[in-house]
């Protein structure tokens, strides 16, 4: 008996008659996190965690049909047992799972299971079936803890300081930016776009605190910047606005910045392998922890990834959907220069 069923809709509980993370519209979109390619606008009921919801309202507006859960506690949905775990990836991340008639589905979403200090640690699930992201499913994409990370980064931003230079941090603006800002506290003075100050806001009101940053205006004079950190979203990486400062230099926070090449991506002074998604070994480490039967593997590098799994004697197959890599999912915001 299968639980879900991929449509040209998304991800479909027949049983339950309800969506996860639709690409179109639909009666009840359950929610995995609040990244643009996992939730879109238009759904007429929404399910997702407590955590999540200030993100939406930010992202999609006020007076939208949303419930809300916590980690952990179970709702019943025509018969589907429906509760949502952790999933480390951003705040109020949850993998969903889905019960029925003793068979057990999780349906990840995206994850990372290193603790990021900011987003509720990942939890893995024991399952029958479970369909897993492989962003990061190549065997080199394998990333340094997180400190050693945050290490390189203070270390580039201090030679900036030291050459007179304005440092230019490019990062997501939900989850990476957030990190960088708590990562980089006491480190000099951080300024944010607007988008990521206005997602700040939503932070704020689940209960989440940030250290201090200031949000750069029409009215932020180039100069305040020098010598500061400035961290702005991808779609904004080359942008006039940012070739104009004073000396500045641009670093980008991506797990792309693994591979070399990719250190030269957007002309970028700079890469750091910051990545929200699970690497190459997490990601096994993940699926072997849910002990499921068989594995669906989303996007990503799921040809390869998939075949992995298959060779080590977990049954998986590749499914095409329409989920975003992790450099353009959350780039369908506002990111207008200030």
């Amino acid at each position: 008996m299968e639980l879900i069923k991929f449509t040209n809709k998304g991800i479909y509980c027949k049983q339950g008659d309800f969506y996860i993370d639709p690409w179109h519209p639909v009666n009840l979109a359950v929610t995995t996190h609040g990244h643009a390619d996992h939730v879109k606008w238009g759904n007429k009921a929404y399910l997702c965690h407590e955590l999540t919801k200030p993100i939406l309202d930010q992202r999609l507006g006020l007076n939208l049909n949303i419930e809300t859960l916590p980690y952990n506690k179970e709702i019943n949905i025509n018969g589907v047992k429906v509760s949502l775990f952790p999933a480390g990836h951003v705040i109020g991340s949850s993998q969903v799972r889905l019960e029925y008639k003793g068979q057990v589905c999780v349906v990840s979403g995206d994850y990372k299971v290193e603790y990021d200090g900011i987003s509720t640690a990942f939890e893995p699930v024991k399952c029958h079936t479970f369909v897993s992201e492989s962003t990061f499913g190549l065997p080199i994409y394998k990333w340094q803890p997180q400190k050693i990370i945050f290490d390189q980064i203070k270390n580039w931003v201090s030679g900036n300081h030291d050459n007179n230079k304005t440092s230019v941090l490019v990062a997501y603006s939900l989850g990476k930016a957030q990190r960088l800002i708590k990562g980089l506290e006491g480190f000099g003075d951080i300024y944010v776009h607007n988008s990521i100050a206005n997602l700040n806001e939503g932070f704020k009101k689940s209960g989440v605190s940030l250290p201090e940053s200031i949000r750069i205006t029409a009215d932020t004079k180039k100069d305040q910047l020098q010598k500061g950190i400035v961290i702005v979203p991808p779609a904004l990486a080359e942008g006039k606005w940012i070739k104009n400062l004073i000396n500045g230099a641009t670093g980008v926070c991506s797990g792309w910045m693994q591979v070399r090449a990719g250190r030269r991506w957007r002309s970028a002074d700079a890469g750091f392998a910051l990545s929200d998604h699970a690497d190459w070994p997490g990601l096994i480490s993940a699926i072997k922890e849910t002990e499921a039967e068989k594995v669906y593997v989303t996007h990503g590098f799921t040809a390869t990834f998939s075949k992995y799994l298959n060779e080590i004697g977990i049954a998986s197959e590749e499914v095409k959907t329409q989920y975003g890599s992790e450099d353009d999912a959350d780039e369908k915001e506002q990111t207008s220069t200030p």
